[in-house]
């Protein structure tokens, strides 16, 4: 017996010297990394006042650009920014991914081992805000969990600052997913100090879509108020297939009812008709429609077998989605599903010309953001699962 013990006590200090080493090399790297990533930082962002008007010098050359000057068309600054930047600043901006931040609302520039298992898993296999920022010339963020309201709009604030010393001084935009649910942490987005609300089945319930555009209205200013621009909702998908694990975040399987209330739900958010600066881009999902999954499997898992549509009713989960074309959606998100012999291939949503070319673009004319769910290409095979 006491051999047996001595033995597992080998293996055990075994393993804690392996662990050691691996973590004490994750350090230094990620160390040595920040240090690089520091220097392509350049000095803060000087205020400048010219005949009266003041702006931020974002590109720090002394002088006020198009796009730093807040009194011409939205048009005009874009175009200005756009013939700056570099193609690795272009291809950047094309992306989108999920961040953390540090228990104290600091940004996470080093893989921060005492913040966590979950913070420092997430910083090392996708890469710390630093990172993402100065390196890979990123500047739209999913936040994944957030922190009290507080140090949530702390780490917001810091994260712009950071964002404001690059070479052209691109701000940063945050998504999230729902976050009025949950009183604890479920998926990915927990309501912390937030306002609780029921999910969208249960405001389906409810069938008032005064109450759903109020609820869109105060989570509006909720997420304003700690730098979420995007809202990565609502889920209009019909849940005409009741295996389906998703239907609780959808409105249900009755597609006038969901468009009644995806119209209110995306006006409160966006504060009014259409998008204004006082309001929050809402991304409409999953196009064109993710709820009847063969046998109710879902398509994050290689054993989905496709959407099928009894009835020939293809048609029918497009309802929703063209409430929120009407009510000037910002942002489409197709799913990973497949659209078994709607279209001149079998190929899924996001891959499928005939679905976002053709019915997308063409026929419904939406000009907006188009954004792929997460994880399109990568999936399971994530560098999350690097070795250092």
């Amino acid at each position: 017996m006491k051999k047996v013990l001595k033995f597992l006590a080998f293996i055990i200090v075994g393993i804690l010297v392996i662990l050691i080493g691996i973590l004490t090399n994750i350090k230094i790297k990620s160390s040595n990394e920040a240090k690089l990533e520091r220097t392509m930082l350049g000095a803060e962002t000087k205020t400048i006042t010219e005949s009266g008007f003041t702006f931020r010098d974002l590109n720090k050359n002394g002088k006020l650009d198009v796009y730093e000057d807040s009194r011409q068309p939205i048009d005009k600054r874009v175009d200005d920014l756009v013939s700056q930047m570099t193609l690795e600043e272009k291809a950047g901006s094309m992306f989108i991914t999920m961040t953390v931040m540090n228990s104290d609302g600091s940004v996470v520039e080093e893989v921060p081992l005492t913040s966590g298992p979950l913070v420092a898993f997430m910083s090392y296999g996708l890469g710390t805000p630093l990172k993402m920022v100065t390196k890979d010339k990123m500047n739209h963020f999913n936040i994944l969990f957030g922190l009290s309201p507080k140090l949530s709009a702390s780490w917001y604030n810091n994260t712009q600052k950071m964002a404001e010393r690059t070479r052209l001084g691109i701000p940063i935009s945050i998504a999230s997913d729902p976050r009025h649910y949950f009183s604890s942490s479920i998926y990915t987005a927990a309501a912390g100090g937030m306002s609780k609300w029921p999910e969208q089945l249960g405001f389906a319930a409810l069938g008032d879509s005064s109450v759903m555009r109020q609820f869109g209205d105060i989570a509006r200013q909720e997420y304003l108020a700690v730098g979420i621009r995007i809202a990565l909702h609502p889920q209009v998908d019909l849940a005409t297939e009741p295996r389906w694990p998703r239907i609780s975040g959808t409105f249900g399987e009755d597609a006038d009812l969901s468009s009644k209330m995806v119209t209110q739900y995306i006006k409160g958010f966006q504060n009014g008709d259409s998008l204004n600066s006082g309001g929050v881009a809402c991304m409409t999902k999953h196009f064109s429609g993710g709820g009847p999954q063969k046998e109710g499997l879902d398509p994050h898992f290689e054993f989905q077998r496709g959407q099928v549509y009894p009835g020939n009713n293809f048609q029918y989960h497009l309802k929703p989605f063209e409430a929120a074309f009407a009510a000037h959606t910002a942002s489409i998100m197709p799913y990973y599903g497949v659209p078994m012999d709607q279209t001149s291939e079998n190929v899924a949503f996001s891959f499928n010309k005939d679905i976002i070319t053709g019915l997308l673009r063409n026929k419904y004319k939406f000009d907006g953001v188009v954004c792929t769910d997460w994880g399109l290409l990568s999936d399971a095979n994530m560098v999350l699962f690097k070795m250092p």
